[in-house]
């Protein structure tokens, strides 16, 4: 369903599924903010493969580093810390010598799933329609 907003003092059409109202830019901004904020979490190549790593079970650095073909273990530091800090996994440091870590998805990271699922089917016709 189609819906308004002004612009400049021009009434334009912004596509959404709320019934017929005026929305100013400010209102349709509020509305994607929450869409701003996932892609923000989730950005870049590394973050979605870590997840999706990581929900086959446990593991330590290396083993994600060698499951991820290409990534540095720089990147993968620093993806591992953002994600941890938006409590995506959790990084467990058992008292061994030398330290064992270990890296774990979260509850709040498991209710990606059906997120992903649909970022994968949504790529999937996507490459059809591009590929044929």
């Amino acid at each position: 369903m189609d819906s308004t907003f002004q612009k400049d003092s021009k009434v334009e059409k912004c596509k959404t599924k709320t019934p017929e109202t005026q929305h100013t830019p400010a209102a349709c901004s509020q509305l994607l903010r929450p869409v701003k904020d996932s892609l923000e979490v989730l950005n870049g190549k590394w973050k979605l493969q870590i997840i999706g790593s990581l929900s086959f079970g446990n593991k330590r650095f290396g083993q994600i580093s060698k499951e991820l073909n290409g990534i540095t273990d720089k990147v993968l530091s620093k993806e591992l810390k953002e994600l941890e800090a938006n409590q995506l996994i959790k990084r467990t440091v058992y008292d061994t010598f030398p330290p064992t870590v270990e890296y774990s998805i979260t509850d709040h990271g498991k209710s990606l799933r059906k997120v992903i699922e649909e970022l994968k089917n949504w790529g999937i016709k996507h490459r059809k329609k591009l590929l044929g």
